[in-house]
């Protein structure tokens, strides 16, 4: 089983015990007997000053864009790193005072638009230029070290879904995302990251041993992390990404969508490692709560053919040709951001939804990506951890 940076801090307790320390975890941070870090850190002796919290919260009882104020947990004070507004994403340095290491612990999904890694780079800015330290210890990426997917982030859309300059699918840890971080932003920090044992880049999360505790409240299982690269990307359209059912991503669908002429329409494409079974379901809360709505249910036949980005990239596509009376991209507020279509947010440009607006050929909308995935190739190298 891996062994995670978790494991391995415990292991060396005796070196930590006369810091004051703060804590960026969830309810991920858990030991393999499901205990969690900041009860056995404390039991261990380690001077726990204070928790921060990042989006839904240290146990995710909120959802996506639900600002984050009671916190039931830990007999210590818990900080929200996700509040009202843009300025609750980064702490108050007044919190930080008494702090001179920070801990950070939690399961990624290996998505750019995932937020807990972007709650570290917002972190690791605000401490930039001070004496406190940090760690990150290192857990696994589900989705493996090797497959990336995606465009890269074009710096003129960078938001809370984008920060990191990497792919949508980028094929790296939180300890690695946090070196190429500190290199590319220049920060000035002391930052370390302790390792995992026994993880190696080709590893999915089954192969790892390790529990499957849900990072948030619609990723309740691999399965679910394995398609989100894709279709969180129907988060910017007025369709449903399954929020309401018990199988949110994997699952699709709005009222004006026929399921058997969408899923023909995408088997049409010829994508490897995925099957799209046309379906009806009713949402209990979010998109068309109470509907019944007609959708796909996307099933990964090939963990290493399917590419997830260019699945959703398609869908999308063949919603906009089958219903361009009716699908749309949204443009309210998504992630503190009211001036750039939340699509655009997510794929990090605005090229892909004008492609596919513009009817253009979904081959060709998918190799428009190829460059940025070979370029990035070869930059993330340098920052592997693992081999």
């Amino acid at each position: 089983m891996v062994a995670t940076g978790l494991d391995i801090l415990l292991r060396n307790a005796n070196n930590f015990r006369n810091r004051n320390i703060g804590l960026i975890v969830n309810q991920t941070s858990v030991t393999p007997e499901l205990k969690y870090s900041w009860n056995v850190l404390k039991a261990s002796g380690f001077n726990i000053k204070r928790i921060f919290s990042p989006e839904h919260g240290l146990f995710a009882t909120e959802q996506d864009q639900i600002s984050v104020t009671y916190q039931p947990g830990p007999d210590c004070d818990v900080v929200s790193l996700y509040g009202a507004s843009a300025e609750s994403l980064i702490p108050d340095k007044a919190l930080l005072d008494n702090i001179d290491l920070i801990l950070f612990d939690i399961q990624d999904v290996g998505s750019r638009y995932y937020t807990y890694v972007n709650t570290l780079a917002l972190f690791m800015e605000a401490v930039s230029g001070s004496d406190i330290e940090i760690m990150v210890l290192d857990r696994p990426n589900p989705l493996g070290g090797t497959i990336i997917e995606g465009p890269l982030l074009d710096p003129a859309f960078r938001s809370f879904v984008g920060i990191f300059p990497v792919p949508v699918r980028h094929g790296m840890t939180a300890g690695e995302l946090a070196h190429l971080y500190h290199d590319v932003k220049k920060l000035d920090i002391n930052l370390n990251v302790i390792a995992m044992e026994g993880w190696n880049r080709s590893m999915l999360f089954p192969e790892t041993g390790l529990p499957w505790i849900p990072p948030s409240p619609n990723m309740p299982t691999f399965s679910t992390a394995e398609v989100y690269p894709g279709m969180c990307l129907f988060e910017g359209l007025n369709v449903s990404e399954g929020r309401g059912t018990t199988t949110p991503f994997q699952l699709s669908g709005a009222p004006f969508i026929n399921p058997g002429e969408l899923a023909e329409y995408c088997a049409g494409y010829g994508l490897e490692g995925v099957l799209f079974r046309p379906v009806w379901f009713k949402p209990t809360f979010h998109k068309f709560c109470g509907e019944v709505i007609g959708g796909i249910w996307l099933h990964v036949t090939d963990h290493l053919k399917f590419t997830s980005f260019a699945t959703g990239v398609a869908m999308t596509a063949a919603m906009q040709k089958l219903y361009p009376e009716h699908m749309h991209f949204l443009n309210s507020v998504y992630e503190f951001n009211d001036t750039i279509p939340a699509f655009d947010l997510l794929a990090g440009n605005s090229y892909i939804r004008t492609l596919i607006l513009d009817g253009c050929n979904t081959d060709s909308i998918i190799a428009s990506w190829k460059n940025d995935e070979a370029a990035f190739s070869a930059i993330k190298q340098g920052f592997h951890l693992y081999d």
